[in-house]
């Protein structure tokens, strides 16, 4: 469970889906841990919507906490709902879009 001031605990297990909160008609995104090598960001979307294509200097690793989303890389269509992980490779265009509302954890890693 978070704790008061939305910190994640360190040394403890903790659910993740539970640190990011679905908003109607929106995306929330929520850093988890920010480090010059990468972030871990995790992010809920309501259905329908998405982020439009677009391409990263990093690679990137999307793990599916919750629901079901399409993600578009390289122009592949990918299934993904709750378990499902996918790595989206640098400076590939990618986009993401709710299938049904999800919520995925992003881990970014600079080289």
């Amino acid at each position: 469970m978070p704790d008061p001031k939305g910190k994640m605990p360190v040394a403890e297990a903790v659910r993740l889906g539970e640190f990011v909160d679905y908003a109607a008609g929106s995306v929330v995104s929520r850093t988890i841990l920010h480090r010059g090598v990468g972030n871990i960001t995790l992010f809920s979307f309501d259905r329908g919507q998405e982020l439009s294509e677009h391409t990263a200097p990093f690679d990137a690793f999307v793990q599916i906490l919750d629901g079901r989303a399409e993600i578009i890389v390289g122009g592949k269509p990918i299934p993904a709902s709750a378990g499902d992980a996918v790595i989206m490779p640098a400076n590939i265009p990618h986009s993401l879009k709710a299938v049904e509302r999800f919520k995925m954890l992003l881990t970014m890693i600079r080289e």
